[in-house]
């Protein structure tokens, strides 16, 4: 049974005096002073579960303060179970009743469950919570943009071309411990192909390289064939159990999706490779698992293998906004849509905005000023007036170093609430991931508010 609340609290209280206890407990009272949090998570846990029947689970509540808990302090679900039990004031932050000691299945299961939409309410409550205590107000917003890498090894050709087969091979194995067994067959040609894998990691010459690209890539042709027979075979499979039809099914649905995506795998391989062809950043598989991944250059830099993050900060410090974009979008082309969600947060303009020099172009200036932006500035010109931007050269220069604050923020994001690289599975898992990292973020800038205020 699902609730939104424990009805009974611990009659404890922390009395120690550490730091982080004294972060967790003013956290603690900003989510006690916006109950709108747990309808939130509750409606989006019982959307998938009844929460009339079973037995009594995890709380709405218990799972918003455990996943907070858990991307405040980084935790694994591992970790965090293990503090859940050791520590005494995780435990009184989550409200965890003496007899509750939830296992990292449990933890993770219910965090999972709250959705990207879900996360991003939430942080919208915590904003009109922190506007009602005068923290802020949006009237002064800095503009900036990240990659958040996703949780993949470094994708060269072999290397992704060695994951399907196998991954496949391994389903193709599980496949025949069904009962009755089923009528495909397959070989194994994980070791031979993990040999080519080495050849090529390791040629000095093209010729031999080639050569072992070609082999590896025969290998691969093979393995999709025996999983294509497999799946038809699965699919149609009649079992002497229903856990074995189902457990049929289930496979056939993976092998699917294996080796469609081994398919492109060995497509931009061959294209890349043998034809010698450049293949298209947009049409390159770059993960076997995370194949949403995008491949993102900015700036010249290094290329990074994630997705790319728009983020709005006020003069709190708070995130205030932030848009996961796919592809690669030029940052210009994200300042109108950046504004305009500004607007619909607060219900109007910012006065005064400064972004990163990848927002500045003549149209973006006129589509700020043409909205009532006082001061519209970024922090390259690009050909733009100092006056066009800003009422005078100081206010330019006092809102470019404003602009440089948001580094920082995204610095803690990065360093210390994990947001420089994803570890959630899938496009939807990476949306709550960031979501969850910012909301977590959020709520200690908050929570130190409020304790430079005592």
């Amino acid at each position: 049974m699902r609730q939104k609340i424990n009805p009974q609290m611990s009659l404890f209280t922390s009395v120690t005096s550490k730091r982080i206890a004294k972060e967790l407990e003013q956290i603690s009272k900003v989510l006690d002073e916006t109950p709108k949090l747990v309808e939130i998570v509750y409606e989006d846990l019982i959307r998938t579960v009844r929460a009339d029947t079973g037995r009594e689970g995890m709380s709405a509540e218990q799972v918003l303060r455990c996943a907070i808990l858990k991307q405040y302090r980084q935790l694994s679900y591992e970790e965090l179970s293990y503090h859940l039990d050791d520590s005494w004031s995780f435990r009184e932050f989550s409200r965890l009743e003496p007899w509750q000691h939830p296992c990292r299945s449990v933890l993770q299961e219910n965090i999972t469950l709250l959705g990207d939409e879900t996360w991003e309410a939430i942080h919208r409550e915590i904003l009109l919570y922190a506007r009602r205590k005068g923290i802020e107000r949006g009237r002064k917003i800095r503009i900036d943009s990240t990659v958040v890498e996703t949780d993949i090894h470094h994708p060269t050709d072999s290397t992704l071309l060695w994951d399907g087969i196998r991954v496949i091979t391994r389903l193709l194995a599980d496949g025949k411990e069904l009962s009755p067994e089923p009528g495909y067959a397959f070989c194994d040609h994980t070791r031979g192909a993990k040999k080519r894998v080495m050849i090529i990691l390791n040629a000095k010459k093209d010729a031999v390289r080639h050569t072992a690209y070609r082999e590896l890539l025969a290998y691969a042709h093979r393995v999709a064939g025996y999983a294509v027979d497999a799946v038809a075979e699965l699919q149609e499979f009649n079992g002497n159990t229903v856990p074995d039809m189902l457990a049929a099914r289930g496979l056939a649905a993976k092998l699917e999706r294996a080796v469609g995506i081994l398919k492109r795998v060995i497509d931009q391989t061959e294209r890349r490779v043998i034809k010698g062809e450049k293949v298209p950043a947009s049409e390159k598989i770059v993960s076997f698992f995370e194949e949403h991944t995008d491949i993102i250059v900015k700036g010249g830099r290094d290329t990074q293998y994630g997705h790319k993050v728009f983020l709005a900060g006020g003069r709190s410090n708070m995130i205030l906004d932030c848009m996961i974009e796919r592809g690669n979008p030029a940052d210009s082309e994200r300042y109108k849509p950046l504004l305009e969600r500004q607007a619909s947060l607060y219900g109007r303009m910012p006065l005064k905005v400064s972004a990163d020099g990848g927002f500045a172009s003549h149209d973006n200036l006129a589509f700020a000023k043409s909205r009532q932006v006082k001061d519209a500035v970024f922090a390259k010109k690009r050909g733009l007036s100092v006056l066009d931007m800003a009422r005078s050269a100081w206010v330019y220069k006092a809102l470019r170093n404003f602009r440089a604050g948001i580094e920082a923020g995204i610095s803690t994001l990065k360093r210390a609430f994990g947001l420089d690289r994803c570890t959630w599975s899938g496009w939807k898992g990476f949306k709550q991931y960031v979501w969850s990292c910012i909301v977590s973020y959020n709520l200690l800038v908050l929570a130190r508010a409020h304790l430079a205020r005592a």
